[in-house]
């Protein structure tokens, strides 16, 4: 292979990857000055000239003229009078010669680990371009095809054919793709497995929420409206704080869209996870009287050194503060940074409750938690429930439930 063949296939490759002109003349200047360290110990003393459209090389070895007798005549940048009018019979002492050195001239051993080098830099820089490329993306939302599907990941191309991957945990809980199909998500982190980049998507991060919002709302994406916090559980609901500084706009109506057609589209994106759009305030106990909407809170209790706070509710809206499977009241929580008890506010006409730490003495202290995680916190509000309620709300045994129905039986029948 000559120079002219090396030079054009790296030129064409650099090309196909927008590597700039400078950087392409670098790689194939190192890569023939380490050929000529090679063969002459050093490359200081040579002129190396590269014209990457033609395909042309030139390197010349440049030396100055010494006597025959001289002490410097073994120097590598120094040549003799005699071997220099060999070249030019004219050439004279204290001049330079400058003397072409033809590729041929490295051997074809060297001329072949020359390709194998520049073979190893081409995907060392391609593998370089595809890592800055996706770095510089981390955090925006990408569109790619559905390639291969694994146990534990899915693999996806992009338009350029680099290959992404979207791990399970980062898959929303109800997607289901088959080849062919194209997929949104952000790019969540770009990482280096034995020098090879590899590009992790995600589905469920609260990032790919907020873009989604960017793309459907023009006032979020021109900065008119501010997402403050989001908080997710993948596929099932959502809560977005929002606020705006323009008194004008209505944060939460501009997300939300006429008749919901702006959310709708961001709904349909996440397999139908609910949404909860909320107006953001430094109102602690107004942000979270609206964090547990759909619920209506009663009072609000909010102890600043243990960070949690005490909300009361009527007895119908419990459920709705703790929501399906308890993911309102614990992205309410995450939303607001405090721990919320939910607590069944009693009127004047009920009769007589006893709270659930009252009990302390003859049920363990984490069956009483696990019985408040779900608003249940008195002994009429368990008794009020099924055992097959108790079962499907909570993580505690049948035997355990049976067992709380007796005790706090046997206190209103005393």
């Amino acid at each position: 292979m000559d120079a002219k063949i090396l030079i054009e296939s790296f030129a064409e490759f650099a090309r196909s990857k927008n590597v700039d002109r400078p950087t392409m003349i670098r790689i194939l200047e190192d890569v023939f000055r380490a050929m000529i360290r090679k063969k002459f110990e050093s490359d200081e003393n040579f002129d190396v000239t590269i014209n990457a459209d033609k395909g042309d090389l030139e390197i010349f070895r440049i030396r100055e003229i010494v006597d025959d007798n001289s002490e410097d005549i073994w120097d590598f940048d120094k040549i003799s009078l005699t071997d220099a009018r060999k070249i030019e019979p004219d050439f004279e002492i204290g001049e330079e010669v400058y003397e072409k050195i033809e590729l041929e001239e490295f051997g074809r051993r060297a001329v072949q680990m020359a390709r194998q080098t520049l073979i190893q830099r081409i995907k060392d820089l391609e593998k370089d371009i595809l890592y800055n490329k996706y770095e510089e993306q981390v955090g925006e939302i990408v569109s790619a095809e559905v390639y291969q599907i694994l146990g534990r990941e899915i693999l996806l191309m992009d338009g350029e054919g680099n290959e992404l991957i979207l791990p399970k945990g980062e898959q929303i809980p109800k997607d289901r793709f088959r080849k062919g199909d194209t997929v949104k998500a952000i790019v969540h982190r770009v990482d280096m497995m034995n020098g090879n980049p590899k590009i992790i998507l995600s589905r469920t991060s609260p990032v790919f929420l907020e873009r989604l919002f960017e793309n459907e709302v023009p006032e979020v994406y021109d900065g008119l409206i501010t997402i403050v916090k989001i908080v997710r559980e993948p596929g099932e609901r959502a809560k977005v704080a929002v606020e705006s500084y323009d008194d004008r706009i209505d944060p939460v109506g501009a997300c939300v869209g006429m008749k919901g057609s702006r959310i709708h589209a961001v709904v349909r994106e996440l397999q139908n996870e609910n949404i909860d759009v909320i107006n953001f305030t430094d109102n602690l106990e107004l942000y979270v009287t609206r964090a547990l909407s759909p619920a209506k809170v009663s009072s609000i209790t909010v102890n600043q050194e243990t960070k949690r706070i005490s909300v009361f509710l009527k007895p119908d809206q419990v459920s709705l503060a703790i929501g399906k499977g308890g993911f309102n009241i614990k992205l309410a929580s995450k939303l607001v940074d405090y721990e919320i008890d939910v607590f069944r506010e009693l009127n004047e006409y009920e009769e007589e409750d006893v709270d659930l730490v009252e009990f302390g003495d003859e049920i363990e202290g984490w069956i009483i938690e696990e019985l408040k995680k779900t608003g249940l916190d008195t002994a009429k509000s368990v008794l009020t429930l099924s055992k097959e309620d108790l079962l499907r709300r909570t993580e505690l045994e049948e035997e355990t439930i049976d067992e709380i129905f007796r005790i706090l039986r046997q206190e209103f029948e005393q």
